[in-house]
């Protein structure tokens, strides 16, 4: 029976991404007026949490912003493990639009809250599971990653990434809607369950988040020690898929009134997924690549990673963010570095082809990169 319903649903899949691409091929025969409705489309804005502003404003936000916060738990204090991972959970399947390629869908919990979910086996969610991790313990802002166990889905498609991206391009979703039955259920396991950090996100038109060449700017509310220490982390974590919209601007203020500037800005990372490598979760990648592209200037960069390091520019570090950034990864402990790794399942095997290391060689190599960053003479003036 259940492998009957199987070759149903591969049957009915097939059907209809036959249709989709018939859909895609007379939409782009329109021309350029469809493709620029489907573009205007797309940037709509998911939530009527964000907050609006113009590109002088925005500017103005992030000349102004923070980068870093005292952590909330002393770092020697941190922990990666226990309350990090949830035994089981059941939520509900949302309709919503999803980009990237690593397989997620939204949820509701039973409390009500949205919930993301990332699932299979790909190297993503435990490369953003102790991304996030290590972000927070130091003080950087980041969305919380927490791994799931077991999550039932009801409502929930076989696979509702693949489901849902058909459902996008083929505009069915009035009709798909009216046939989610909430009875039935889905099964999965060791997903990630993304939360937004607690902040209302600002944007501008449509440019969602910040590059990174934008953090030459960002001086007024930031010490170039705290920036520099951001710069040297997104090296040391390989994130080299930088683009804006995986960076997010946010207002830390619970007022915020109307028609005024937002009275704490902050720059954080959104989807740090595709780190430690740069090929994700790729120990001898992220071992070979360099943290310091000339040390006798502290020049850093990210030209060798894929994408030239995507909207990461060269930048010299000054002595205080090398410093800031080493003492701050020097006061972790072997054994919260440890449970950093084996916290994020990354000694776990995720597919046939994947080979994976011991937790005790990414110990290794976290240390020596911090020795890198540590070792050598002061870093000259700007």
């Amino acid at each position: 029976m259940w492998r009957d319903r199987r070759v149903l649903a591969v049957l009915v899949l097939s059907c209809v991404v036959a249709a989709a691409l018939w859909f895609v091929r007379s939409r782009t025969a329109d021309g350029p007026a469809k493709e620029a409705e489907a573009e205007e489309s797309a940037q709509e804005p998911l939530s009527d949490d964000k907050r609006k502003v113009s590109a002088e404003e925005r500017a103005a936000l992030i000349a102004r912003a923070k980068v870093w916060r005292t952590p909330d738990v002393p770092i020697a204090r941190a922990t990666f493990t226990g309350a990090a991972t949830i035994d089981s959970l059941s939520c509900k399947f949302k309709l919503t639009e999803l980009g990237g390629t690593t397989p997620k869908f939204d949820c509701t919990a039973e409390d009500g809250s949205e919930m993301r979910i990332k699932y299979g086996k790909g190297p993503e969610i435990p490369a953003e599971v102790a991304a996030t991790r290590l972000l927070h313990a130091l003080g950087f802002g980041a969305d919380s990653v927490t791994l799931v166990e077991k999550l039932r889905c009801y409502g929930c498609p076989e696979e509702p990434f693949s489901t849902m991206k058909v459902v996008e391009v083929t505009g069915s979703e009035p009709v798909y809607r009216k046939v989610i039955d909430y009875n039935d259920f889905e099964d999965f396991e060791w997903v990630a369950l993304e939360r937004k950090f607690n902040a209302r996100p600002i944007e501008s038109g449509k440019l969602e988040g910040w590059a990174f060449f934008e953090l030459d700017s960002a001086v007024g509310g930031s010490p170039k020690a705290h920036v520099d220490a951001l710069r040297m982390l997104a090296v040391f974590l390989a994130h080299w898929d930088n683009k804006s919209e995986n960076q997010r601007l946010v207002c830390l203020s619970k007022k915020w009134p109307e028609d005024t500037p937002c009275p704490e800005p902050f720059l954080m990372l959104q989807d740090v997924g595709a780190t430690f490598g740069p090929t994700k979760v790729d120990l001898d990648a992220w071992e070979k690549a360099a943290i310091w592209a000339d040390r006798g200037s502290c020049r850093i960069s990210m030209r060798d990673m894929p994408y030239g390091g995507a909207t990461f520019t060269d930048a010299q570090v000054s002595e205080a963010g090398r410093q800031f950034i080493g003492k701050l990864l020097s006061a972790l402990s072997d054994q919260q570095i440890a449970e950093l790794f084996s916290g994020a399942r990354f000694d776990e095997k995720r597919g046939v082809f994947t080979a994976t290391k011991p937790v005790s060689e990414w110990v290794r190599v976290f240390k020596v990169k911090v020795q890198t960053i540590m070792d050598g003479p002061a870093c000259p003036s700007a």
